[in-house]
């Protein structure tokens, strides 16, 4: 294994024009290889953010990396030699009216290196009056924790909601991963309270690099999304952040600094069996 990895996290405000949001992908992934990163990390809804209707439209088989939208990032991935944690996608399920969100890597050959779907699906009632369904229009992934292999690093995928069950996180570890990412499209309501101390505190309980990209802004529906994406390292520090609009963010990953941390607070090596 290498002793470090670059990594960015791309910033979107996706819109309903799955070949408007495609464009800027490919101009942030283009700018984050440009600045020395190896993997580039999209949000969750990165290729339409326009509701229930168009997630249906814009499902495809990821299979053969052969549709429309996984195609077009299968040809960045092996332009830039990069690979692309793609962070929410509509898979094609069993049900045409209920897609899996689901986040896949692509390696720099183009292959397809990883696919997770979401387990945790949001349905909530907030106080501010937002209501979200995401089970009337999103079938839920079997229970498998999802790992790949970024030279020599083992990664583990997430999308948020997962945030909030430490137990994925905790299951992905004992896969032996270092890295988690956390694509999202966190609302502002609960963005502002809970992204980064949820964040960072997986970061902490685990001693892993999370590296989280996340939705910003107005997007169709009246949807607002709080932005702030993230990368943190293992003792919880927040090594490189965006703002409140599109942008990406990239930082060194130290895997030697991680292997420090675990070594002078050993707090993996104290879990007790149930």
């Amino acid at each position: 294994m290498r002793s470090y990895l670059d990594v960015a996290v791309l910033q979107l405000s996706s819109q309903s024009s799955v070949a408007g949001n495609l464009a800027r992908v490919g101009e942030l992934v283009g700018e984050a290889a440009a600045r020395g990163a190896r993997l580039v990390a999209l949000p969750e809804n990165f290729a339409s953010m326009g509701g229930d209707a168009a997630k249906v439209a814009v499902a495809e088989c990821i299979d053969t990396l052969g549709g429309p939208v996984s195609s077009a990032l299968r040809k960045l991935a092996m332009a830039h030699n990069v690979y692309i944690v793609a962070g929410g996608l509509p898979e094609l399920s069993g049900d045409s009216a209920r897609p899996f969100n689901t986040s896949f890597m692509i390696a720099p050959g183009g292959s397809l290196a990883a696919r997770y779907r979401k387990i945790h699906l949001f349905d909530v009632s907030l106080a501010d009056g937002t209501v979200h369904n995401e089970s009337a229009s999103t079938s839920r992934g079997d229970y498998a924790p999802v790992i790949s292999v970024v030279d020599g690093a083992t990664i583990g995928l997430t999308i948020c909601y997962d945030l909030r069950f430490p137990e994925l996180f905790r299951a992905l570890v004992d896969l032996g991963a270092r890295i988690v990412t956390v694509p999202a499209a966190f609302t502002v309501t609960t963005g502002k309270d809970h992204w980064h101390t949820l964040l960072r505190a997986r970061a902490i309980e685990n001693q892993i690099f999370i590296v989280a990209p996340a939705q910003v802004g107005s997007h169709p529906g009246g949807r607002k999304t709080y932005g702030k994406s993230l990368i943190i390292d293992p003792w919880g520090d927040v090594i490189a952040q965006c703002g409140d609009r599109e942008s990406i963010a990239v930082a060194r990953l130290d895997f030697a600094y991680q292997d420090e941390v675990r070594k002078a607070l050993p707090c993996l090596e104290h879990r007790q069996a149930r």
